[in-house]
């Protein structure tokens, strides 16, 4: 094996292998030792309660990685600013784990650790799409990109609502940009991001259907912030366009952002616990966690797989695959709908 196969697969076999060994050591023990358990309420899926700091394992098996990867000298600068903010988010999202913070103190360390990406040089400094590049003021952005990063750092927490879920989506999504960067010859990206998606398959072992751990605030939180920092990280390589990066994480983005926009025009409390993400509905509706999870499984694969082919087509192509994800988003809402509408019928016919 070649020096440049062990630095691209040590560090990730690493996180994998740490993630999976402490994720499970929390499952049996981080009841007793933390106290932190997740109790099922009106607005969870599960039936029991279940310990919510896998996000520990995860972050343990990643910083070895990443750790192994600076040693090497194949670390890259912009890893350091990205740990950096991963070290704001989890800190203020392992206290709120631990107790209880109020919203508007993670917000601000959440734009804070936004703030870190731009400072290190993450910033969004032009708009990408097929065919066409905006350059953009320095004021307009910063501000997309703090946007940007505290949206992708929150939505994986709305998001993280069903076993599997969360884990799954980041096996896909930093699968896809760790191909992208492995084809670019972008070694420490390509490393960096790979070791992420491992972290998470190791996690994704104790918490799949019927799951025995949560990531809990300090997981879901900094795996957002990953996905938006190395989104932004492999566009300023010129791997990608950021475009691309949001079609890989659109099964998070799409279903976060139309559930938020949905409950703001009904003047819902958007910053509380709900049920009305697609996903929750269709459980609600009567599927059954794995079905739902296998279901959604199939539609992050087939994101990241257009991700990964995107950058190699020509605009009027790209533009094509873009609307047909539209179309694909318009239809799995027509059609979770149309589920629950069939649920309510089948109920109401019921004697």
């Amino acid at each position: 094996m070649s020096a440049n196969s062990l630095i691209l697969f040590s560090p990730p076999i690493v996180a994998l292998l740490l993630s999976l060994a402490a994720t499970r050591w929390l499952a049996a023990h981080a009841g007793r030792v933390l106290g932190r358990l997740d109790y099922p309420n009106e607005r969870s899926l599960h039936r029991r309660p279940v310990p919510r700091t896998g996000g520990l394992g995860v972050l343990l098996g990643l910083a070895s990685a990443w750790l192994m990867i600076g040693l090497t000298g194949a670390g890259a600068e912009p890893l350091g600013w990205i740990t950096l903010a991963l070290a704001l988010v989890g800190s203020v999202a392992f206290v709120d784990d631990l107790g209880h913070l109020p919203p508007w103190i993670r917000l601000l360390v959440h734009f804070a650790a936004a703030a870190v990406l731009v400072f290190g040089g993450l910033g969004l400094e032009h708009l990408e799409l097929p065919g066409f590049t905006l350059g953009l003021p320095s004021v307009v952005s910063v501000g997309l990109t703090l946007l940007f990063a505290v949206w992708m750092t929150n939505l994986y927490n709305f998001m993280d609502g069903m076993d599997g879920f969360a884990g799954g989506m980041t096996v896909f999504g930093f699968g896809a940009l760790a191909f992208l960067g492995w084809l670019d010859g972008e070694l420490s990206y390509a490393t960096a991001a790979f070791s992420v998606a491992t972290a998470a398959a190791g996690f994704l072992a104790v918490n799949f259907p019927p799951a025995r751990i949560f990531l809990g605030d300090i997981g879901s939180s900094t795996l957002g912030l990953l996905a938006a920092g190395f989104s932004l990280w492999g566009a300023e390589l010129g791997l990608f366009p950021l475009w691309a990066a949001v079609l890989a994480f659109s099964p998070f983005i799409v279903d976060a952002t139309w559930t938020l926009l949905a409950r703001l025009v009904r003047r819902e409390r958007v910053w509380e616990a709900h049920r009305s993400h697609h996903y929750q509905r269709l459980v609600l509706a009567g599927w059954s966690q794995r079905k739902t999870l296998l279901r959604g499984y199939l539609l992050m694969a087939a994101a990241a797989s257009c991700a990964i082919a995107s950058p190699q087509l020509i605009a009027q192509e790209q533009w094509m695959l873009l609307a047909a994800w539209a179309i694909i988003y318009g239809s799995i809402h027509y059609r979770v709908g149309l589920v629950e509408r069939l649920a309510v019928s089948e109920r109401t016919c019921t004697p």
